[in-house]
């Protein structure tokens, strides 16, 4: 398995991911080594949990992850042209494979290694699966979000940046992407053109079923857990606080950002019942809350939050981004906003205030929901996917 960051690394939803599907399936009796990148300047090679992790150094001209300051235009754009066709990470990548010479090589976030490691899996006859979990192969920030807003069309650096990844995904023997929306957002581009397709959830694991919070007074308790930027819609959040016309509530903000970004929202959004936790722990988290927003600005291919919180019990609003009504459709209590419309989330948190009790309850809507995110499911059906070509749902 290939992916940018494996913990205890963590940037995002992606490697928490990967890492409960390699678990899983060395629980299910498979052998699974996990390729990644880490900051440091040597390989490095450590079991985990069954799993044997290779960490590699950043072939590129910077770390680009958990930065205080946004690097400069220009050293952004080489970045990414680096980016594009990486060499020396393909080599590193092939080292290992011959070493390793596994069944099936498969690839998730390739960021920092670039499609240069698809040539080195075609080359040697191994069978390679492509999970879709972000937007790497369409937009060179992986988000289709740009200057505080969703980009309705490719911009020409984009393009120009990714020209090589289209034509890049037709060798891959499998296409897996966590949601249909971002499957389509692919093909409807000409990626993955014929290539068997699927879509297959992520495992929820780790995150256990909390009993409603039950406090002495009538204070519904919002949350908001991930990364504090633009795309990921926490200004929408706090600007929805604004119209909150109830005064029971609380806000719980977990998560890191850039510096400024961080310390501009705190000086504007000041309101007492807003508190920064900075990072925490999922289970501590959803322990402390009762509703989880999922703000997401950017089309969000299937936000980990948001099946963590079912899987707590809790319950949530929603940004209309995205991968995201696909999992929200599988709430008991759930409520959608359009993603933008600070208004419209004020909304529905003042009648949520109106309802704490029910607001406190939550989870998956029933025991078929909550088996689309099982371990045994989601091992099963990547199994298959790894043993043999499925009928593409295309």
């Amino acid at each position: 398995m290939v992916n940018t960051l494996y913990p205890p690394i963590l940037f995002g939803g992606a490697e928490k991911s990967v890492s409960l599907l390699a678990e899983a399936l060395v629980r299910s009796g498979d052998q699974v080594t996990v390729i990644s990148l880490h900051p440091g300047m040597e390989k490095s090679v450590e079991m985990l949990n069954g799993v044997r992790v290779y960490r590699l150094p950043m072939d590129n001209r910077y770390w680009p992850f958990h930065l205080t300051e946004k690097p400069g235009q220009a050293s952004r754009l080489l970045w990414h042209i680096g980016d594009a066709w990486n060499g020396k990470a393909a080599k590193r990548v092939a080292e290992i494979l011959d070493e390793e010479k596994p069944d099936v090589v498969h690839t998730n976030n390739i960021l920092g290694f670039s499609v240069a490691v698809w040539s080195e899996a075609r080359t040697r006859s191994i069978r390679l699966v492509h999970t879709l979990r972000d937007y790497y192969m369409l937009c060179s920030r992986c988000a289709l979000f740009r200057d505080g807003a969703l980009c309705e069309q490719r911009c020409l650096d984009c393009k120009a940046l990714t020209m090589n990844r289209r034509q890049a995904s037709q060798i891959v023997d499998t296409v897996v992407s966590n949601s249909a929306y971002v499957l389509k957002s692919h093909t409807d581009c000409g990626y993955f053109s014929g290539v068997p397709s699927t879509v297959i959830f992520n495992i929820a694991g780790g995150i256990a079923n909390l009993a409603p919070r039950n406090p002495t007074d009538n204070t519904l308790v919002f949350g908001y857990i991930g990364k504090i930027e633009d795309e990921k819609g926490i200004h929408i959040v706090l600007e929805a606080t604004k119209y909150l016309t109830n005064t029971n509530w609380r806000l719980l903000i977990a998560g890191a950002g850039l510096d400024v970004y961080v310390n501009n929202l705190k000086q504007k959004y000041n309101d007492p019942k807003i508190e920064w936790l900075g990072f925490v722990g999922a289970q501590r988290f959803y322990e402390s809350i009762d509703t989880t927003i999922v703000s997401s600005i950017w089309p969000e291919p299937l936000p980990r939050t948001l099946i963590e919180t079912f899987a707590a019990g809790k319950s949530a609003i929603c940004a209309a981004s995205g991968g995201i009504p696909e999992i929200a459709n599988l709430g008991k209590v759930v409520e959608i906003y359009r993603a933008t419309n600070a208004h419209a989330l004020g909304a529905i948190m003042n009648r949520a205030l109106l309802n704490v009790q029910h607001w406190r309850g939550g989870g998956f809507l029933d025991a078929i929901a909550l088996d689309r995110f099982s371990e045994t499911k989601i091992t099963s059906l990547y199994r298959s996917v790894y043993r043999t070509d499925i009928k593409s749902n295309q």
